[in-house]
């Protein structure tokens, strides 16, 4: 029994640390699962579990601890950013900007919050009792990207390794967090007086107000003599309306229009265009008629046929629709394209992503011959691009390890190792294809890695801080940690809310996703999701998720930069 009793003692032996992480991992990702009042804290139970194995003694050398850590984040944070990176921008608009400053508006809440519990309820001559309120404060916003860049951050302004282990105040935050945000949520549909069916058809009626720009197919009839004589890109920049034409049956023919295509009076042409402008395209051509194109095709020797093609060729990653010409050097045309499972319009300023799904509409063999340019292979999409991951880590690293020199601080402010990662991943995650970094992966391979981090991270930090748990927390100022952390959740919430709804009259719903979204929760976003019928929380959480992560990471550093070294 020598050997077994080895494998969990010889803590410098590679079996003991893989034996020890793999317990610690496994056990707290299933107690996770388990649900209590339909909430579960997920993933992020592996602290804890981490936190009872260091507090016993089953641990692991601090340099490996160290490592796994930092390695662990890195992964974590990266993986975000390629995630939220091609949306980062696209949030700032039509609304998003409001959306956007009020979840800033509950950060800074967050903060004050924090520092009035602090001088209200803290010893302030204490030197680690600020640092252990940054760790309350993450754990109240259940963000556990802010919680490593505050660890990092802690390691300049104690170089000794004597900093506090943070991740005892946030332990005691976060269970009261994930509760707290749910409860100031519903809080809120009462100090409102808001009844969730209004909210649902308030949806609908927008919806039916605002068609956006579907997609929408129809045949017309040209009857505007205006057009007779004009070619098809002449009609297009006249109507100054993004339109496709796929096909158009001249003198009872069928053709596949090109852009040198010429219109005849009563000519009969299937447009595509965004649903919101199909009553003036209409009136611009001529009326709707009915054709009935599956018959005509099964009289061509080669039938049009209409195909899903997916883009898989590198070369294609960022390349504008408008300037393949595929209509007048192929033959063919794009009616839709699809992304993320979001159907878009196929305008002529698109830029094609490595994942889009098109469909092209023309003859068998022009159609067959865009595929095989566009690469069609879904094998490769499964293939990870591991080169562009690391390439991304490496400039992350470097840029993250920048230092900002600031009067008054006790150490140069770094974007270190959560934010400089974070921020190289969104901007590649968004303008990668002008560099010809193809940086798709598929959702379950970003999820992967994103989880791997995301648990070796926590393992490492519980384990780490669980020889002073006791000490810290039960014979310490746990409670306080408790309810402090508490004030921090709902407060902001209780505050910001009201107003989103009250004053700017967004949806309930979109208020869901906001506070989700500003509070990086994935339970108060399934919360919110399970109460709608509509993707209007998603919607409301994407919107401000990145910009959320973003400056959780950004201030966990600064409040311990600036404040914590004083």
């Amino acid at each position: 029994m020598d050997w077994l009793i080895n494998l969990f003692t010889t803590q410098d032996s590679v079996a003991h640390i893989v034996l020890l992480y793999g317990l610690v991992i496994s056990i707290g990702v299933l107690l996770g699962k388990v649900k209590i009042g339909g909430i579960s804290l997920g993933v992020t139970f592996v602290l804890f579990a981490g936190i009872v194995a260091g507090h016993i003694g089953f641990t692991a050398p601090l340099p490996i601890l160290d490592f796994l850590r930092d390695f662990g984040l890195i992964l974590f944070v990266f993986c975000i950013g390629l995630q939220v990176g091609p949306g980062f921008f696209e949030g700032f608009r039509k609304g998003g900007i409001t959306l956007n400053l009020m979840a800033t508006t509950m950060i800074v809440l967050n903060v004050l919050v924090m520092f009035a519990c602090y001088y209200l309820f803290f010893d302030t001559s204490n030197p680690n009792n600020l640092p252990m309120m940054v760790g309350t404060l993450y754990g109240a916003v259940t963000n556990t990207p802010g919680l490593g860049a505050a660890n990092e951050a802690l390691a300049a302004v104690f170089p000794n390794g004597n900093a506090p282990q943070i991740a005892n105040g946030y332990a005691c935050a976060y269970p009261l967090g994930v509760l707290g945000i749910i409860g100031a949520t519903i809080a809120i549909r009462f100090i409102t007086k808001t009844k969730l069916q209004d909210e649902e058809k308030q949806l609908d009626e927008a919806e039916e107000e605002n068609p956006h720009a579907k997609p929408y197919g129809m045949t017309l009839k040209v009857t505007n003599s205006f057009l007779v004589g004009r070619n098809l890109q002449q009609v297009s920049e006249f109507i100054n309306r993004d339109i496709v034409c796929t096909r158009i049956m001249q003198d009872g023919k069928l053709h596949t229009p090109k852009r040198d295509t010429i219109f005849n009076m009563n000519d009969e042409v299937y447009i595509v265009c965004a649903e919101a402008d199909a009553e003036a395209v209409k009136a611009f051509i001529g009326p709707e008629v009915e054709v009935d194109w599956n018959d005509l095709n099964q009289q061509e020797t080669q039938p049009m046929i209409s195909k899903r093609i997916v883009v898989t060729n590198p070369k294609m990653n960022g390349k504008t629709l408008g300037k393949m010409h595929f209509s007048s050097v192929y033959g063919v045309n794009i009616t839709r394209i699809s992304r993320q499972d979001m159907d878009l319009f196929a305008s002529r300023n698109h830029h094609f992503h490595v994942g889009d799904r098109i469909m092209v509409v023309g003859r068998e063999d022009n159609v067959n011959r865009v595929a095989e340019m566009m690469g069609n292979s879904a094998k490769r999409l499964n293939t990870p691009n591991i080169a562009t991951i690391f390439i991304g880590i490496i400039l992350g690293i470097l840029f993250g390890s920048i230092p900002l020199a600031i009067p008054g601080m006790p150490a140069p402010l770094k974007l270190g190792l959560a934010g400089g990662p974070l921020i190289i991943a969104i901007l590649i995650g968004r303008f990668g294809y002008r560099f010809k970094l193809v940086t798709y992966t598929t959702t379950s391979a970003n999820l992967m890695l994103r989880e791997f981090g995301l648990v070796l991270f926590l393992a490492s930090v519980g384990i780490k801080a669980g020889a002073g748990f006791w000490e810290t927390v039960v014979a310490g100022d746990g409670l306080k940690y408790v309810y402090t952390g508490f004030l921090i959740t709902i407060l902001p919430i209780l505050i910001v809310g009201p107003i989103a709804k009250l004053k700017y009259k967004f949806n309930y719903f979109t208020i869901m996703g906001l506070i989700a979204g500003t509070y990086t929760d994935p339970p108060a976003l399934a919360y919110a999701n399970a109460s709608c019928s509509k993707e209007t929380p998603a919607v409301g959480y994407s919107t401000v998720y990145p910009l959320s992560m973003f400056l959780r990471i950004l201030f966990a550093q600064i409040i311990v930069l600036f404040f914590c070294g004083a």
